[in-house]
This record gives structure tokens, C-alpha cells and sequence, in this order.
């Protein structure tokens, strides 16, 4: 899955390798000056920009892409802009879908996350279809009987 997971934008003059190249010294360069940085309004401006020139080459199923989708979402998330991580989260569902394996708790994660944005914005409907996806896949992985799911089917009967 390495061409899928490093997909680059079908332009009608296509990138070289060398642009290639230079994106993914980038891409690897602004991962480690997020790591570093203290604020969290520097750490959004840092997402938005690198996804703004990353996105240029590469498609939002590049892997770089969405590590840095996650951690904008996760900026997000800490500073309580609900709408921005929730828009976060729907561009990073898709390619986690089809990158991790059908059961993958990392998938099951983002649905989650994505059930509790719906609910705390009032979209019960989305909400409640995202954490049954999120079940469907922790009842393979965990067991059915496992305590967080539980949790969850509790948080579905209280909305």
C-alpha cells in the first residue's frame, strides 16, 4: 500500500521527483518543528500552512497529509473549535479506512471521535451512525462484553 499511502495529485503537468522528494524533506522537517513548538495557535498555523503547501503535491490520502490532519484536528480538539476538528476528522475517516485493516482500533478511534463531535454538535443522526461504527469495529476487536463498549452503548441511550 506504500503507492496509496504516498499518493501524489493527478495534475496535467505532474510533479518531478525531485518536487517529490523536496515535499517529503518537507513534510518530515515540518513534522519535527510541530513536535517543537509551544502554542497552540503555532501549532494550527502550522498545520494550515504545511497542509495548504503539501496539499499542492500530494493528495489528503498521503500520509503526510494526514498525520498532519490528526494533528490539527488534535489542536482543534484542545482548543474547543468543535467544527474545525470535526472537519479534520471527516477528511482523515476515508483514508483510514482504506489504509489501516477492516478491525483496526485506530479507525474505530476516529469514528468515535467523529460520534462524540456529531452529538456535541447536534447532528444525533451522524453521530449515532459514527459510534455504531465505532462499536461495530471494537465489538471484533475487543470482544462484545468489553467495557468500553459498554460506555459507548450508554452515551448512545443518554442522547
Amino acid at each position: 500500500q506504500d503507492k496509496e499511502k504516498l499518493e501524489i495529485r493527478k495534475l496535467n503537468d505532474p510533479p518531478s521527483a525531485e518536487t517529490v522528494r523536496d515535499m517529503i524533506k518537507y513534510a518530515r522537517n515540518v513534522i519535527e518543528e510541530f513536535r517543537r513548538a509551544k502554542h497552540y495557535n503555532e501549532l494550527l498555523e502550522i498545520c494550515e500552512f504545511s497542509l495548504d503547501k503539501m496539499g499542492a503535491v500530494f493528495e489528503d490520502s498521503n500520509v503526510y497529509m494526514l498525520h498532519m490532519m490528526y494533528q490539527a484536528m488534535g489542536v482543534c480538539l484542545y482548543v474547543q473549535d468543535w467544527e474545525g476538528a470535526l472537519r479534520y476528522g471527516q477528511k482523515i475517516i476515508r483514508p483510514y479506512s482504506k489504509h489501516y485493516p477492516s478491525y483496526s482500533l485506530n479507525v474505530a478511534s476516529m469514528w468515535l471521535k467523529l460520534g462524540r463531535l456529531y452529538m456535541a454538535l447536534e447532528n444525533r443522526m451522524a453521530g449515532v451512525k459514527a459510534l455504531k461504527r465505532a462499536i461495530a469495529i471494537m465489538e471484533v476487536a475487543h470482544g462484545k462484553d468489553h467495557p468500553y463498549i459498554s460506555e459507548i452503548k450508554k452515551e448512545l441511550e443518554d442522547h
